[in-house]
């Protein structure tokens, strides 16, 4: 049995839980290391229309996480989540047989869509059946197996990009997993988030109870709005300065006439370090301690320097480890501040589905953003200006963080950690 802090659980369903994560990440992402190869396949499409494969279904996937959020306080959680992974598996299937940019966009679409049902459980879930310093520790877990997914998916697009353009999009297949696991989740899903055993108060570490940790503070609808929103901004900002990594380093390789499998190779590097802290979170508090979100930053901005001032393939594979370790250390932090940002834990996964709504939008508006400001300034695409943007904004960040590192957006106590 699996301890909680609550009722214990069964391997399987933890490992039905666990597997619902190695999807979310995938759509768009997945398959940023074939877009220099996409724009060669479909010689008559743009750059921002490559994009838009990645772009679009992270657009459609805000829409479905506040709707899935929102449907999480009802009884239907079960039929959510199965029809999210049966449309998603549809998808997977579907991208097989497409044979124009037209079809790839509304397969992924349609593949967004079904993340987008899902997502919220990923991390809702673990809120709902963990508490205290457990929760920590299997959000951490959570990000981990989620980026984990995407390190291998990413590698593995780079390496079949040589082949026939279609085998790529076949990572998506491992939503089958979650699939088979599914029906271990109804006992989870039937049981009130607020269960616990006779024991628990004397297993589990002492933590507060999200009501507890923001006391004294005025709510609206079950939320502790102030918290909330700063959350969406934190989470907001580190996801579009990090983002360049997966989104223009294709295009940067591609225009130093470089092998398309190294553009594979650093994406997975930035996933790879998203994902460690995530399996070692505990760690990286412990050392870090009140100053977590401002190393993280540091991290972040060290990385982005070297795409900017000395691209080149060993560089560039540094700094894309120290962006995604600073995003990785941040990542479970703000999750599990989400859960805290509630005075009813049976709001946890609605809390958390708007503050992983910050993520998507991130996504979402980067390229939009990039290009518009490459268009005012007059810089030729596939360079490194994606990159001096986000090392000009960490630079804020990292002062803000440090001057504010006793906030409830950017702090970590001792229990915490």
């Amino acid at each position: 049995m699996i301890k909680t802090g609550k009722a214990p659980m069964t391997l399987m369903t933890y490992c039905a839980i666990m597997s619902i994560s190695l999807i979310v990440n995938l759509p768009g992402l997945a398959v940023t290391p074939m877009l220099g190869t996409l724009g060669k396949i479909f010689p008559h499409t743009t750059q921002m229309e490559n994009q838009l494969l990645t772009a679009l279904p992270n657009l459609l996937i805000i829409p479905f996480v506040l709707m899935s959020g929102k449907l999480s306080l009802t009884k239907h959680k079960m039929s959510i989540i199965i029809g999210g992974l049966v449309l998603f598996t549809a998808c997977a299937v579907a991208y097989m047989f497409a044979n124009t940019m037209a079809w790839l966009i509304i397969i992924s679409c349609l593949l967004g869509c079904a993340a987008g049902l899902l997502i919220p459980f990923s991390t809702g879930l673990i809120a709902d059946t963990f508490s205290g310093n457990y929760r920590m520790q299997q959000m951490g877990i959570q990000s981990g197996i989620a980026n984990s997914a995407l390190v291998v998916a990413t590698f593995v697009v780079g390496w079949l990009s040589h082949g026939n353009w279609h085998l790529p999009f076949a990572v998506y297949l491992v939503c089958l997993i979650p699939l088979v696991l599914v029906f271990w989740l109804r006992k989870v899903v039937n049981t009130p988030s607020d269960a616990t055993t006779a024991s628990s108060s004397s297993t589990a570490p002492s933590a507060a109870s999200p009501s507890k940790a923001v006391s004294g503070e005025k709510t609206s609808g079950g939320f502790y709005v102030g918290k909330l929103w700063a959350l969406i901004g934190v989470y907001f900002f580190i996801t579009f300065a990090s983002i360049s990594i997966s989104y223009y380093c294709p295009f940067l390789i591609e225009k130093k006439d470089w092998s398309a499998s190294l553009s594979g190779t650093i994406t997975a590097i930035y996933f790879l370090f998203i994902l460690l802290p995530g399996y070692f979170l505990p760690f990286f508090m412990k050392v870090l301690k009140g100053n977590t979100f401002f190393w993280a930053a540091v991290m972040m901005l060290a990385g982005q320097a070297l795409f900017v001032f000395c691209a080149d393939s060993v560089t560039m594979c540094i700094g894309a480890a120290l962006v995604g370790l600073g995003y990785g250390i941040s990542q479970p932090v703000i999750y599990d501040k989400a859960a805290q940002c509630v005075d009813n834990e049976k709001k946890a996964t609605m809390a958390l589905a708007f503050v992983l709504t910050a993520n998507y939008l991130a996504i979402v508006v980067s390229p939009f953003l990039i290009g518009a400001l490459r268009d005012i300034f007059h810089v030729a695409a596939g360079g490194t200006f994606a990159f001096l943007i986000s090392f000009i904004l960490l630079i804020a960040y990292a002062i803000i963080t440090f001057v504010m590192r006793k906030k409830f957006a950017f702090s970590v106590t001792a229990q915490d950690a």
